[in-house]
C-alpha cells in the first residue's frame, strides 16, 4: 500500500498508531519505548495528543493520517521504505513484532499475544460526521453567516426561512447527513418552483428538509413529492396563489413507507409521527423557500387550512381490500401521490351494516363538498377507514363497485342546482340547462374521486378531503415513484 503522509510522520521507518482508550495500546507502551530506543519510530495517537507521553506522538486529530494508512486495529505496527508500505503487525505479538522491528528481546514481562481495538475512525458515528463533512465541503448553497451573539433559530425567523415554527437551522454537516439518504447528485436539478421560477436541486430540497426536521431516510420521499408538485399537471403556481384553501397533500404507498416508520392507522391524519409531520412540511418548505410563495405575497388564501403547514400520511395497504392508491394510478411499489385538497372533513356514520347504506352516507356528505350546488369542478378524497373499510369487504365490494355506487348517488337533478332555488344566490345560471326539470348532472367528473384507505381500527368515521379546483386551469393528482435505497 501506498500512502503519501503529512511531513510530521516520515515515510520511511517504522510507525505505530495507537490509542489510550485502548487497554493493548496501554500495554504496549514499555515496547514502543524499547523500539524507540534501538531505533527511529513514529507514533501516531488517535485520542489522547499526549499519549504515549516519552514518545513524542503526532496527533491524528482528523483521523485522517489513520484512514491513509488503512488502520482497522490499535496498535498497528508499519514498517515503509519510499512511501511503500513493507509489513504490518496487528494487535500486539512478540514474535511478529520482533521480526518487523529487528529488536530482539522485546519486552520480556508482556503477554506473547494480545488483540488490541477498533480504530477510532471506524467508529460509526465518527465516520458519519466524517463523511458529512467531506460532502458539506462540495455543497454549492450560498452560505449565510450569523452573527455571534445571534440565535440561530430566531436567525431562520428573522430570514423568513420558516412556516410560523420554529425551523432546524440547516448547517452544511446537518445538509450534508440528510444528503446521505440520496444516491441522488446533490446538484441534480428537478426543475423550475414557481413563482420565481427559481432552480431547485436535490441540495435545495436536502437543506429544507433538515429545517422541516426530516431524517435523511424520510428524503427519496420528499424528492418524489417536489417532483410531483413541480408537474403541469399538479400546477403548483395555481395553487399556491388560489384564494381557495386547497394546499398540497402527500400520500405514500410501497414497502417504504413502513421502512421508515409512516402513520397509516391511529391519528392518521393528525399529529404525532415524526415522518408524516415533516416529510409535508418539508415539502411545503421547498416550495416556499425555494419558490418564494409566501402568505400575503403570492398565496392568496382567503382562510388556507392547518394541513398547508404540511399534511402527509401513508395508506395502509397491509389491511386494505382494495388496491392502492399508487397501484391504481399504475405506479407498484414505492410511490408518492401528490394531491391539492383542502382540511379533512367528517364523515360520521355508526349504524349502517351493508355497503348501500353507508355508500348512501358517503353520498350525501359528498354532495356538499365547496357548496351543494357546485358541480364538476372540483375533485374529492375519501380516506376509507378500517370499521367502514369491513363493511365493504364483507360484501365483496371492490373500489370499482364503489366509485360507481357513488357516483350513481352523486347524479344530481339539474333543478336543485339553479341559482335562486331554495333562497340561496349560489349555483348555476338558470339557462344551463334546456330542461331542468328532467336532468340529472354529476357532482364529479370521471376520474374525480380517489379513494385510499387509512385509520385506527376503532371508529365508524371516514374523511372527505375536497380538492382544488381541475381541469386545464386547476390541479391534477400526481404520482411518482420514489427512490428506494434499500
Amino acid at each position: 500500500m501506498s500512502s503519501t503522509l503529512p511531513d510530521a510522520t516520515p515515510n520511511d521507518g517504522l510507525v505505530a498508531v495507537v490509542k489510550r482508550d485502548c487497554p493493548t495500546c496501554e500495554m504496549v507502551v514499555p515496547a514502543l519505548e524499547q523500539i524507540a530506543r534501538e531505533t527511529p519510530l513514529r507514533v501516531i495517537t488517535q485520542d489522547d495528543p499526549a499519549f504515549p507521553e516519552r514518545l513524542e506522538p503526532v496527533h491524528d486529530e482528523t483521523l485522517d493520517l489513520s484512514r491513509a494508512l488503512d488502520i482497522e486495529v490499535v496498535p498497528t505496527l508499519l514498517r515503509r521504505k519510499d512511501g511503500e508500505e513493507e509489513a504490518r503487525a496487528i494487535g500486539w505479538h512478540r514474535e511478529q513484532w520482533q521480526e518487523l522491528t529487528g529488536v530482539e528481546g522485546l519486552a520480556p514481562k508482556l503477554p506473547v499475544a494480545r488483540p488490541g481495538c477498533g480504530s477510532r475512525h471506524l467508529d460509526p458515528e465518527i465516520e458519519s460526521r466524517h463523511s458529512a463533512a467531506q460532502v458539506a465541503e462540495k455543497l454549492q448553497s450560498r452560505r449565510l453567516e450569523i452573527g455571534e451573539l445571534e440565535d440561530p433559530f430566531e436567525a431562520c425567523f428573522a430570514r423568513g426561512w420558516s412556516d410560523g415554527l420554529p425551523v432546524v437551522p440547516p448547517t452544511p454537516e446537518r445538509v450534508a447527513r440528510m444528503l446521505s439518504g440520496t444516491s441522488r447528485d446533490p446538484r441534480e436539478e428537478l426543475g423550475k418552483v414557481a413563482p420565481q421560477y427559481a432552480v431547485c436541486s436535490v441540495e435545495k430540497v436536502a437543506v429544507n428538509a433538515v429545517m422541516a426536521g426530516c431524517l435523511p431516510e424520510y428524503l427519496p420521499v420528499v424528492l418524489a413529492a417536489v417532483e410531483a408538485a413541480l408537474t403541469d399537471e399538479f400546477n403548483w403556481h395555481g395553487v399556491a396563489a388560489t384564494t381557495y384553501f386547497a394546499g398540497p397533500i402527500v400520500i405514500v404507498n410501497g414497502p417504504i413507507a413502513e421502512r421508515i416508520g409512516m402513520n397509516s392507522g391511529i391519528n392518521v391524519l393528525g399529529q404525532g409521527n415524526r415522518a408524516n409531520s415533516t416529510i409535508g412540511r418539508a415539502l411545503q418548505l421547498t416550495l416556499r423557500n425555494v419558490g418564494g410563495a409566501v402568505p400575503g405575497g403570492v398565496d392568496r388564501a382567503t382562510l388556507g387550512n392547518p394541513g398547508k403547514i404540511g399534511l402527509c400520511f401513508a395508506e395502509n395497504e397491509r389491511d386494505s381490500p382494495w388496491t392502492s392508491l399508487a397501484g391504481e394510478r399504475g405506479v407498484d411499489g414505492s410511490a408518492v401521490t401528490l394531491y391539492a385538497g383542502e382540511a379533512p372533513r367528517g364523515v360520521v356514520d355508526q349504524q349502517s351494516r351493508h355497503p348501500e347504506s353507508l355508500s348512501r352516507s358517503l353520498a350525501a356528505t359528498l354532495r356538499t363538498l365547496a357548496h351543494p350546488k357546485l358541480i364538476l369542478g372540483f375533485d374529492a378524497l375519501l380516506v376509507i377507514s378500517p370499521e367502514h373499510g369491513r363493511v365493504f369487504r364483507e360484501a365483496g365490494w371492490t373500489k370499482d363497485r364503489l366509485r360507481k355506487e357513488l357516483n350513481e348517488l352523486l347524479l344530481c337533478p339539474a333543478s336543485e342546482l339553479l341559482r335562486g332555488v331554495d333562497g340561496i344566490a349560489e349555483g348555476l345560471p338558470s339557462d344551463t340547462f334546456e330542461d331542468p326539470e328532467n336532468t340529472s348532472v354529476p357532482k364529479f367528473r370521471p376520474d374525480g374521486l380517489w379513494m385510499t384507505y387509512a385509520g385506527g381500527g376503532a371508529g365508524l368515521f371516514s374523511a372527505i378531503i375536497g380538492g382544488w379546483v381541475n381541469g386545464e386551469m386547476g390541479s391534477q393528482l400526481v404520482t411518482r415513484p420514489v427512490e428506494d435505497p434499500s
